[in-house]
C-alpha cells in the first residue's frame, strides 16, 4: 500500500512538476528513500539521457542544414550562416565535453543518416531548390562537420 506522502508526490508530478522536482531533491538529500516517487524519478533520469541525445541531434542538424545551404547556394552565403554553423559546432563540442558518451552517436551511421535526412529536408525547404540538388547521403565526414574551419565549396 502506498504511503500518503508518496501518493501526494505522485499527484504533484502531474500537477506541478517544478515542485515535484524540489521535493524529490529534498527527499534525496535526506535519504528518505521510502517516500520517493521512484517510478517518475526513473522516468526523469532516463529522459535526461535522451535530452543529451536530442541536443546533439538538434545542433548537428543545424550544422548540416547550413553546410548544405553553404555548399549548394554559394551566391547566398552570409555571415549569419557562418555564425550559426560556428555556434552549433561549439555547442556540440561543449556537449561532447560534458557527456563524452554521446559521441557514440557520431559513430552510428544510421543515426547520422537520420539526422542528415532531416537537415537535407530543412535545406530543401529553406532554399527552394529541387531535392535533386542535394546529395542523398551525407557528403560530409564527421570530422568535417565538427571542424570549426571547414566550409564546403560548391564543387566538393
Amino acid at each position: 500500500m502506498k504511503s500518503i506522502k508518496l501518493q501526494i508526490l505522485q499527484t504533484l508530478y502531474e500537477q506541478d512538476f517544478c515542485e515535484w522536482v524540489e521535493q524529490t531533491a529534498e527527499l534525496l538529500r535526506l535519504h528518505n528513500w521510502d517516500t520517493l516517487d521512484l517510478e517518475h524519478l526513473i522516468e526523469e533520469v532516463v529522459d535526461l539521457g535522451k535530452s543529451q541525445q536530442r541536443a546533439l541531434q538538434s545542433a548537428l542538424r543545424l550544422v548540416l542544414s547550413h553546410l548544405l545551404k553553404w555548399k549548394y547556394q554559394p551566391e547566398r552565403r552570409s555571415h549569419s550562416w557562418q555564425v550559426i554553423i560556428t555556434r552549433e559546432r561549439l555547442n556540440i563540442d561543449e556537449l561532447l565535453q560534458e557527456s563524452p558518451s554521446v559521441r557514440r552517436f557520431l559513430n552510428d551511421a544510421e543515426w547520422i543518416n537520420t539526422t542528415y535526412q532531416r537537415a537535407r529536408r530543412e535545406a530543401i525547404v529553406e532554399t527552394s531548390l529541387s531535392e535533386d540538388n542535394f546529395a542523398i547521403a551525407c557528403p560530409f565526414s564527421v570530422d568535417e562537420i565538427l571542424d570549426l574551419d571547414f566550409y564546403p565549396n560548391a564543387d566538393q
